[in-house]
C-alpha cells in the first residue's frame, strides 16, 4: 500500500529506464494516446549514451557513431531536428604492432601477406557461420549448441588462426563486447556480426557504423525526446531507481526511490544484467533469473583528448588507429568540421588495467599511447578527459552484453519473452543492430508495440 507521504502515479505502463529504448517506448506509447511514465535511476536521460567535454566541445563518453541502414536511430534523430556529421576519413590509417607502426587502408590492416591471407580466411569462415544463425531465434541454428559451446578466442584456435590474427580478433571483441575473446561465445559473435549487416558493415567507417556521427552529441537526441515527452505531458522522473516490480490481478506496483506507481504494465528497458539490482514479486521464472545471471555486461572505457589542431592530417593520416599496446587500442579523429582547429582524438581503451588507477596516471598512459602513434606533439594537449563505464556506481558496464559460452542455448529465448504484464526492452534484445543505439531504438518500438496490442 502506498505511503501517502510519499508521491505516487497511476497510469497506463510505467517505462523503466531512461535510455534510447525506454524513450522510444514512451514516445510511441504516448503517441497512441496512453498514459505513461517513465522512471530513471540516473540524474539525466541517455542511459548509455553520455555526452561531456573536452576544452568546451562536446565529447561522447558513451554510444557515438551511426551508419548506414542504422535506420530506426536516424529516423529519430530527424524527427527531433539533429543531424549527424560524417567520421573524418581522410588519408592513411596508422596500426602499432609488435613494436613497429604503419600505414594502411582499410578496416582489416596488411601485415604480412601471411596474415593478410589468413585474416581472409577466418572472415570467410566466420561470415559462412553467420549466414547459418537465425537472428530472431539463435538457438535453432543447425549447430547452435557446438558454436555456443565455443568462445570466440576457442573458435580462432581451433581454425589455426595466427597469432597476429588472434590479436586483430581480440581488438574487435574489446571495442564491440568490452571483453576478451575467450569471454564471449561464438554464437553471439557471429549473430552480433549478422544483426549488423556483416563485419565488414561492423567494422567499417566508410559505409559502416562508424561512417557518421553527431556533432553536439548523441545524448542530445534523449535530451531532446524527453523534453518532447514532457510537452505532451508524460512524466519523465529522474533519481528515482525502481527497487520492486509487485504483479497483481490489476496489473504492476512499481517502487521506486521516488515513491510508488501503479500500472497495467511495464517495460523495463534496462541491459539484462542489471534485472537482478530489481526485486521482483512474484519472482521471476528460473530460466529469467539465470538469463540475468548469465548475460553479463562488457567493460570499456573511454578517453579524449583535444588540440590546437588535427596535427595529424597535415602528415596524411585520418586519425583512425590499431595498437597492440594497451591501455588505447582504437583511435579516431572525431574533430569538428575543418582542418583549422580544434583537432579531437577519441581512444577506446581497455578497461582492465585502466580503470583501477588514479585520473592523473590514466591521463599519463593515454597520451603515452596518443604519442606513439602521432607523435610527442599528442603529449600536450588543450585538454583531456576520459571515462570508464565499469567504474560507475548505478548500473555499471557497457558498451553492451558479454554474452559467455553456452548462454544462448540455455536462456536466450527468455531473453524478451513477457511475464504477465512485465514487457523487456533495450539493445540486447533486438534482432537488427543488437548493442547499439539503433538496436535501442528498435527495441522501444517492439516493446510499446506489444504493449499497445494488450493496451
Amino acid at each position: 500500500m502506498a505511503n501517502p507521504s510519499r508521491p505516487s502515479w497511476t497510469v497506463d505502463v510505467v517505462v523503466v529506464g531512461a535510455g534510447f529504448a525506454g524513450l522510444t517506448a514512451a514516445r510511441e506509447l504516448t503517441r497512441l494516446g496512453h498514459d505513461v511514465l517513465v522512471l530513471e535511476g540516473r540524474d539525466r536521460v541517455g542511459g548509455r549514451s553520455f555526452t561531456g567535454s573536452v576544452a568546451g566541445l562536446p565529447a561522447d563518453l558513451g554510444g557515438t557513431f551511426v551508419g548506414p541502414t542504422q535506420d530506426a536511430v536516424l529516423a529519430l534523430a530527424a524527427e527531433l531536428g539533429i543531424a549527424t556529421t560524417p567520421t573524418y576519413n581522410d588519408g592513411k590509417n596508422l596500426i602499432q604492432w609488435r613494436g613497429w607502426a604503419r600505414p594502411y587502408r582499410g578496416a582489416i590492416p596488411r601485415l604480412s601477406l601471411v596474415s593478410l591471407l589468413d585474416v581472409g580466411r577466418l572472415r570467410w569462415q566466420f561470415e559462412r557461420l553467420a549466414r547459418t544463425v537465425p537472428v530472431a531465434a539463435p538457438w535453432d541454428a543447425r549447430h547452435a549448441r557446438k558454436l555456443d559451446a565455443l568462445s570466440l578466442g576457442g573458435w580462432l584456435r581451433s581454425i589455426r588462426a595466427t597469432a597476429s590474427s588472434r590479436d586483430l580478433m581480440a581488438i574487435m571483441a574489446r571495442v564491440t563486447w568490452g571483453c576478451e575473446p575467450d569471454e564471449v561465445s561464438m554464437l553471439h559473435a557471429v549473430r552480433y556480426a549478422r544483426a549488423a549487416g556483416g563485419l565488414d558493415r561492423l567494422l567499417d567507417v566508410e559505409n559502416g557504423a562508424q561512417q557518421d556521427h553527431f556533432p553536439g552529441g548523441t545524448q542530445q537526441i534523449a535530451t531532446a525526446a524527453a523534453d518532447e515527452l514532457r510537452e505532451l505531458g508524460t512524466r519523465v522522473v529522474l533519481n528515482a531507481a525502481v527497487r520492486r516490480i509487485d504483479r497483481h490481478g490489476g496489473g504492476v506496483t512499481i517502487t521506486c526511490d521516488g515513491g510508488l506507481a501503479e500500472a497495467g504494465f511495464v517495460i523495463v528497458a534496462i541491459p539484462p544484467a542489471h534485472r537482478t539490482f530489481i526485486e521482483f514479486d512474484p519472482p521471476l521464472p528460473p530460466a529469467h533469473i539465470q538469463l540475468a545471471k548469465h548475460w553479463p555486461q562488457g567493460r570499456l572505457s573511454k578517453a579524449y583528448a583535444a588540440y590546437d589542431t588535427p596535427f595529424w592530417r597535415a602528415n596524411g593520416l585520418s586519425g583512425q588507429t590499431l595498437s597492440d599496446e594497451s591501455p588505447v587500442f582504437i583511435t579516431f579523429d572525431v574533430s569538428p568540421q575543418g582542418d583549422d582547429g580544434p583537432g579531437i582524438l577519441m581512444g577506446f581503451v581497455d578497461a582492465r588495467a585502466f580503470d583501477t588507477l588514479p585520473a592523473e596516471q590514466r591521463r599519463r598512459d593515454a597520451l603515452r599511447c596518443f604519442a606513439a602513434l602521432f607523435g610527442d606533439e599528442a603529449l600536450k594537449p588543450l585538454d583531456y578527459v576520459d571515462h570508464r563505464w565499469g567504474a560507475e556506481e548505478f548500473a555499471p558496464g557497457g558498451p553492451t552484453a558479454a554474452v559467455p559460452p553456452g548462454a544462448w542455448t540455455r536462456y536466450g529465448q527468455w531473453l524478451r519473452e513477457p511475464i504477465g504484464p512485465i514487457h523487456w526492452a533495450g539493445t540486447e534484445t533486438a534482432d537488427a543492430w543488437t548493442g547499439f543505439l539503433d538496436g535501442a531504438v528498435r527495441s522501444g518500438q517492439r516493446a510499446a508495440a506489444e504493449v499497445s496490442r494488450l493496451l
